[in-house]
């Protein structure tokens, strides 16, 4: 949990479209804490703030402190968002309750990194396929991301999400046979195995040479 990051908030005694407009022109955005077997409350935020943390490396599972002027104060995280679709200017923010002690469900990204040789000496394709997967942990033990090596990767194989090593507390709630990368033909690729793609022990090709009488019967061919 981010000790150190404070979101400050203030309690919003009306509700509706017209006092949400307001309270945009007014430079803020309303917002809605529920979660923890308690009542959910209306406030209203800072937009910037929140834009931070959403832009932040954890991003919106990022644990705060979020302090309700004349309210409570409690670690908390984001779990809706809006954006306008045109101006892009971020609308409406859902914050969730926190219990540091209780497991929680999140979505985390996946990030892959190295050259596949699949594509390097076969000339195929790396396809992302999931970017992120969803586990269940302790909140102090929530990944920015998780990071998958695809270095490995032939023409045909693939990492899924059973591969992802999980520490600590960390339970993987996606279904492990989701595929988070694969390695893809193109046309003109070499699609054999990795001894044929130029891996120790491959085999040299064979040479068939023609008899005596193939080549006879070649040149009788011709000449008629």
């Amino acid at each position: 949990m981010r000790k150190d990051l404070t979101v400050e908030a203030e309690i919003r005694a009306e509700r509706g479209k017209n006092e949400a407009r307001r309270l945009r022109q007014s430079g803020r955005i309303p917002a809605v804490l529920y979660g923890a077997s308690k009542e959910s409350v209306a406030l209203a935020v800072d937009p910037r703030v929140v834009t931070r943390i959403l832009h932040s490396p954890s991003g919106h599972n990022t644990i705060f402190v979020l302090s309700v002027r004349g309210g409570e104060v409690t670690p908390a995280m984001i779990v809706d968002w809006q954006y306008h679709p045109v101006t892009d200017r971020l609308l409406h923010v859902d914050f969730q309750r926190i219990d540091p002690s209780k497991r929680i469900r999140v979505r985390v990204p996946v990030v892959t990194h190295g050259d596949p040789r699949g594509v390097k000496q076969q000339g195929g394709l790396l396809e992302i396929v999931t970017r992120e997967i969803e586990v269940e942990c302790l909140p102090e033990e929530i990944p920015e991301h998780f990071s998958v090596d695809v270095t490995p990767l032939w023409i045909g194989q693939n990492i899924r999400a059973g591969d992802i090593p999980m520490t600590g507390s960390m339970r993987l709630v996606s279904s492990p046979e989701a595929v988070i990368a694969h390695v893809i033909a193109l046309r003109g690729a070499v699609t054999g195995t990795p001894e044929e793609a130029g891996q120790p022990g491959a085999a040299e090709p064979e040479v068939i040479k023609k008899g005596k009488k193939e080549e006879e019967a070649e040149g009788e061919g011709k000449k008629k």
